[in-house]
């Protein structure tokens, strides 16, 4: 039961740099059985085995030289020893909804995050911090704050933008997704960052000091107990999230930086619900309720006491299944461009979001990403209905509700829907 994933998913974090010619590990098929109860089994009743808008740039990035430099290697291996323990991701216990809903988004980040709600003490914060250890690498240009991709311009930074304009050489690492996290408690000027007034007048330069923003481009911005946050801070969210670009005004000097992220929350609905201007930021939404099993219950116990009570000996008894889900994953994202959805599915999923009147398209969007992922989850290149039926729900959902104050729908309407739609 604690290796979930009968055939577990990678990480890109744990491998040396690679070539781009180098081939995904082949993993094992999958079988994902919508409604099933699970022993290695995942995520909803899924089993697994086996800007303001910014002028876009259309120079050519060929400037690119790629290093491998052993000291930062080695570097990168220390501090990820000195970190705290975190939990394994294989090790969870049930919640497959949620697990699932996290996968997906790693597996294609433009899916647009996930909303978690459930009763308090059920793991969810425990459970997205444990995606650390799975997120893969990815090329960013060397010591920038902005994890630039040096491949996309429109996912530069200024300043290597303007090295790219000039012919200069980019030197090339490949990080780990950032995972950062945002305190309930944080400044604005912490989550979008600071100008150096005395600096700009003095010297005659933008002094910028990035905030979380800027370390979470690219990469996952987790908020715990989301619908606690500030509205100001709602209200920088709503504005990173709906350009990608994140801009400082301070004193008559502007400065901006992208700001793409892959936005998690977690939250307890007893203590309040969200605006609904973020909550339609959330690609998914996942539902997450206490185990009621009593031999369950006594399982989860059991673990965490393993855990703390020796963590590096608990991660290493589980290190086999995380190396596994690691290359589930790494395969999963390498071959998500070559899935294919008919256009029969495509219409019928635009009649279910129709029929239940779902205001704008998102809703229509991040099913068909939703059900793209789960197929490359499952080694397939083409999407059936019983793909989409897996990832409906959670896409949908929480785009039902018109009145605040009503509770975000458990499902059953976009389930009953699908039915009667694809029947």
């Amino acid at each position: 039961m604690a290796s979930m994933l009968g055939t577990s998913t990678a990480i890109l974090a744990s491998r040396s740099l690679v070539s781009p010619s180098s081939k995904p590990a082949t993993v094992p098929s999958i079988s994902i059985n919508p409604g099933k109860g699970y022993g290695r089994k995942l995520y909803g009743g899924t089993g697994i085995q086996g800007r303001k808008g910014r002028p876009r740039f259309h120079f050519a990035v060929t400037n690119v030289a790629t290093e491998v430099n052993p000291v930062e290697q080695a570097q990168k291996l220390a501090a990820k020893e000195s970190q705290r323990p975190v939990f394994p991701f294989a090790a969870i216990v049930g919640q497959d909804e949620m697990k699932l809903c996290l996968l997906l988004n790693v597996i294609d980040p433009k899916i647009g995050g996930v909303m978690i709600m459930g009763d308090r003490g059920t793991g969810k914060s425990t459970t997205v911090r444990s995606l650390v250890d799975l997120l893969p690498e990815i090329k960013v240009v060397f010591g920038d704050p902005y994890n630039s991709d040096p491949e996309d311009p429109e996912a530069m930074g200024i300043e290597v933008r303007e090295k790219v304009t000039n012919g200069e050489e980019l030197t090339v690492t490949m990080n780990k997704i950032n995972m950062v996290d945002l305190p309930l408690g944080a400044t604005e000027d912490r989550v979008c960052g600071t100008i150096d007034i005395e600096k700009a007048l003095t010297e005659g330069v933008k002094a910028f000091e990035p905030g979380l923003l800027a370390k979470a481009n690219r990469g996952i911005l987790y908020v715990d107990e989301v619908n606690l946050l500030d509205d100001h801070l709602v209200d920088v969210l709503l504005d990173s999230a709906a350009s990608g670009w994140n801009t400082v005004e301070r004193e008559g000097i502007s400065i901006s930086h992208p700001a793409r992220f892959i936005l998690i929350g977690s939250g307890n609905p007893e203590e309040g619900e969200l605006r609904p201007q973020l909550l339609d930021r959330f690609g998914m939404h996942a539902q997450v309720g206490t185990v009621r099993d009593a031999e369950l219950r006594v399982k989860i116990v059991e673990e965490r006491a393993r855990f703390d009570k020796n963590p590096k000996e608990f991660r290493d008894s589980y290190k086999a299944e995380q190396e596994k889900l690691q290359q589930q994953i790494a395969s999963a994202r390498s071959n998500l461009s070559s899935v294919q959805i008919e256009q029969d599915l495509k219409v019928k999923i635009s009649k279910v979001c129709a029929e239940l009147n779902v205001d704008g398209l998102r809703g229509d969007i991040v099913t068909n990403r939703a059900a793209k992922a789960v197929a490359a989850l499952k080694g397939r290149d083409k999407v059936t209905a019983e793909d989409i039926a897996t990832v409906i729900p959670n896409c949908l959902r929480h785009r039902l509700r018109k009145d605040p104050l009503e509770s975000i729908d458990s499902g059953v309407l976009v389930i009953e829907k699908f039915y009667e739609v694809f029947s």
